[in-house]
């Protein structure tokens, strides 16, 4: 493991952290949002960048990059994904939370987990990252202590494993929101099959917030419980996907839910998690603005993204339980990304 400083931010250095395994795959860990800024494969000639991310820690404050707000790589939460009309009853006690998206709250909040800057040790467990969430902060009720630890293996597979301990019952539901594209970003995402163990996902509105209802997609373009060319699902649906996929296995243990293969390289991620679902988003509003410094192209459905977590809103329905997280229960979850390639 590496150490090196990305930036300053607010007069606060801001270190980069690069595993490396002896197949010749490396991460890269900011400690800025705990965010993953790049995941590299050896090619042949060089490398390939297999996340969208940047170099350097100026770039994650571009106009083009605050003004789309991808969220490349970071940690979110305290919950992820979309709270409805930034609000939630508790205990008999409505929050009003600070709402980020219209009139509702998206990924914890404005200037939530990932835009601070997380302290960071080697343990024998990996990389550990650790932030203080105080009580109010974007709302939430309780004080909660945060744990990410990121470890990458020998069999290429990079293990994120999310610990919290709060002091008053509260929502939590944390994610990394890193956008993959397994050939390198050479083209879009469309010659990538997808493959979900779902049958099922939750109804949106017209925003894409959930709304309470689950519905079965036996029959719709976004079945993936057989791997489809994601090409396919593009040419029916203009914007790409972006749904919450319900597991078929409820199951709380660490399990294979899903897998992507680029057709070209050859080049495959499998996703494992103790979470009841995934937000699978193909990048359709990405803006095409938007480089790595060395000219690598991202944008429209050229990443997607496996954001991995409790349902969206569910703090909100009864139906679908887990999001909260009780006083002196203690919050774990663990994602993995397991990738071949050759």
């Amino acid at each position: 493991m590496k150490k090196n400083t990305f930036g300053r931010l607010k007069d606060t250095e801001v270190h980069l952290f690069t595993l490396s395994n002896n197949a010749g795959m490396e991460v890269k860990v900011s400690t800025y949002g705990a965010t993953i800024t790049s995941i590299s494969v050896p090619t042949l000639d060089g490398r390939d960048e297999l996340v969208a991310g940047f170099d350097k820690l100026d770039s994650y404050f571009s106009k083009a990059y605050v003004e789309n707000a991808p969220y490349f790589g970071g940690t979110v939460g305290r919950v992820a994904s979309i709270i409805k009309d930034a609000s939630f009853k508790l205990n008999g006690k409505k929050h009003e939370l600070t709402a980020n998206a219209g009139t509702d709250q998206l990924h914890g909040g404005p200037d939530a987990f990932d835009k601070k800057i997380w302290k960071a040790e080697e343990t024998s467990q990996g990389l550990e990252m650790s932030l203080f969430s105080p009580n109010g902060e974007n709302g939430f009720p309780g004080n909660l202590d945060v744990k990410v630890i990121f470890n990458l293996t020998e069999e290429n597979a990079l293990s994120i494993k999310y610990e919290a301990e709060t002091d008053q019952d509260t929502p939590i539901s944390l994610t990394n929101h890193s956008y993959f594209n397994l050939n390198g970003f050479k083209e879009t995402v469309a010659n990538h099959t997808a493959m979900i163990k779902s049958s099922q996902a939750l109804e949106t509105d017209a925003d894409f917030a959930p709304i309470g209802e689950v519905k079965s997609i036996e029959k719709d373009v976004t079945n993936l419980q057989k791997a489809k060319m994601l090409g396919e699902v593009f040419e029916k649906v203009d914007t790409g996907i972006l749904q919450y996929y319900i597991f078929d296995n409820k199951s709380s243990k660490l399990e294979s839910v899903a897998s992507f293969e680029d057709t070209v390289s050859g080049r495959k991620l499998e996703i494992m998690t103790t979470e009841p679902g995934m937000l699978l988003y193909t990048g359709y509003f990405t803006s095409n603005e938007l480089r790595r410094e060395n000219g690598l192209q991202y944008g429209s459905l050229r990443a997607f993204c496996c954001e991995t977590s409790r349902c969206p809103n569910g703090v909100n329905d009864d139906k679908l339980p887990g999001t909260i997280t009780k006083a002196g229960e203690g919050y774990r979850s663990e994602t993995v990304f397991k990738f071949t390639f050759k």
